[in-house]
């Protein structure tokens, strides 16, 4: 798919046509909006920032550009992994961060909002008006509810309650040409034509703008309990992670390797195992007795598969630190150096083989990969580490970010579970997907977007 260059070097015109200061062009400014959290190195240099407020403001934006020639790059709060709002030279950068508005109601549980709101803000704000929105993202405190919707973005809790399109009852979506559409609305039922509003969903910004959008909410959740064991070995873990989710689906079952142990005990200092092998970390949510008795399968099956230590809590503020401690993973391994950080899943039964491909591929190539994940739906982040500026190193970390996406296809799995295929997987998605569902695909794309204006470089 290619994309008409801007026919214009002045955003004059733009600018007269929307509030004073909305049209940005410093360049100390736009530096900052060139890259996403996945900070790939080829990014361009946007033509202008724009900050609209309104649906009305960005379908003036996508009309000016559509008459110039001018791509756009739709953007949240920037945390893409996938290089998914990365800029490109002479596009107009649409940052949907002031767009904030938040409506709650109750009588139908739904929550109305603009895209710029954070994931926490959300919840925050269902929580007040005793609801809850379980989509939770471990970076939950600084990612946008735009850019959950934009990659169907998943979390901790979805190995029971689902991922981001399981709430997205409605959207509404500026499209390429300037119009604005409604999908969907707050009815639960909903069979009117074709599915429109999940073919938005997790489509990258490749096909609209979503400027609103019209989430279920659910009654609080029930007070969980949490089970932590401590395992020798990845392999032992991932075992018992099979052994769980064969007879019980968990409110969360989430792993982390020995790298992402020591680096999270390194940062947050909370009397972690720096010996074990593995962690996994589960909770049952489910009230009264059958929760005691998910808790009792849960242990069970961590002592079965070799745990050394198997500790369970009713305590909330116990079970947050450890949640807490998963969250973190991340940004500690961060720590040790940069990181190439996937996010592909597998079918459960092929998650031990994943796993143990993995630290297979790290010996292989000499880098260090520490491994977390959402097990319980396994969904795994294999987290490359490595320094950039050992041209070799960064050279090996690179085949083995595509020898994993690879070692996923060969396992029916997926190169992307929750963080979209962006522009730094793009080359891996045919080989998962085939050509026929890229052909069908690039002709969505070429309906809605013939021009290829919106977000060029992503999936195609």
């Amino acid at each position: 798919m290619t994309h008409v260059t801007g026919t214009t070097d002045t955003t004059d015109a733009l600018a007269a046509a929307l509030p004073d200061g909305m049209v940005v062009t410093d360049p100390d400014i736009l530096a900052a909006y060139r890259q996403d959290r996945a900070q790939d190195p080829d990014a361009g240099t946007p033509l202008a920032l724009i900050r609209p407020t309104t649906t009305e403001q960005v379908q003036t934006v996508v009309r000016w550009c559509n008459e110039t020639g001018t791509p756009i790059i739709t953007r949240g709060a920037g945390t893409s992994l996938s290089g998914g709002s990365t800029a490109v030279d002479g596009a107009v950068m649409l940052s949907t961060e002031k767009m904030r508005e938040l409506t709650i109601d109750t009588a139908t549980r739904t929550a109305v909002s603009q895209p710029g709101l954070f994931n926490s803000e959300v919840k925050a704000a269902a929580a007040a008006n005793g609801l809850w929105y379980p989509p939770d993202p471990s970076s939950f405190e600084i990612c946008s509810i735009g850019g959950n919707v934009a990659t169907n973005a998943g979390g901790l809790c979805c190995v029971k309650y689902g991922v981001t399109t399981d709430y997205v009852l409605g959207l509404q979506v500026v499209l390429a040409d300037g119009r604005a559409v409604r999908l969907g609305g707050k009815q639960l039922k909903d069979s009117a034509g074709l599915p429109l509003t999940k073919l938005f969903v997790g489509s990258e910004g490749l096909l609209g703008i979503i400027t609103e959008v019209t989430l279920r909410l659910l009654p609080p959740q029930a007070p969980a309990s949490t089970v932590v064991g401590t395992f020798a070995s990845v392999h032992e873990a991932s075992e018992a992670v099979l052994a769980i989710t064969s007879q019980i689906r968990p409110a969360m079952l989430e792993f982390m390797d020995a790298v992402s142990i020591n680096a999270v005990e390194d940062m947050l200092r909370m009397g972690l195992d720096r010996d074990a092998g593995a962690l996994l970390v589960a909770q049952s949510d489910a009230p009264g007795p059958a929760g005691a008795a998910e808790v009792e399968i849960i242990s069970q099956a961590f002592e079965a598969h070799g745990a050394s230590e198997v500790f369970a809590t009713d305590d909330p503020q116990e079970g947050e630190a450890f949640t807490a401690a998963r969250r973190a993973a991340i940004p500690a391994v961060e720590k040790i150096g940069s990181l190439l950080l996937e996010d592909v899943g597998v079918p459960l039964p092929e998650l031990p083989a994943l796993i143990d491909g993995v630290a297979a591929i790290a010996a292989d190539n000499a880098v260090m990969i520490s491994v977390i994940a959402h097990a319980g739906d396994g969904n795994t982040h294999p987290l490359i580490v490595f320094d950039p500026a050992d041209t070799d190193e960064a050279a090996r970390a690179q085949v083995a970010f595509g020898q994993i996406m690879d070692l996923a296809i060969s396992l029916g799995g997926t190169i992307t579970g929750e963080h979209g295929v962006g522009r730094l997987k793009k080359d891996w998605l045919p080989n998962q997907v085939g050509p026929d569902v890229m052909d069908l695909t690039a002709t969505i794309k070429q309906a809605l977007d013939p021009r290829g204006l919106l977000n060029p470089g992503v999936i195609l």
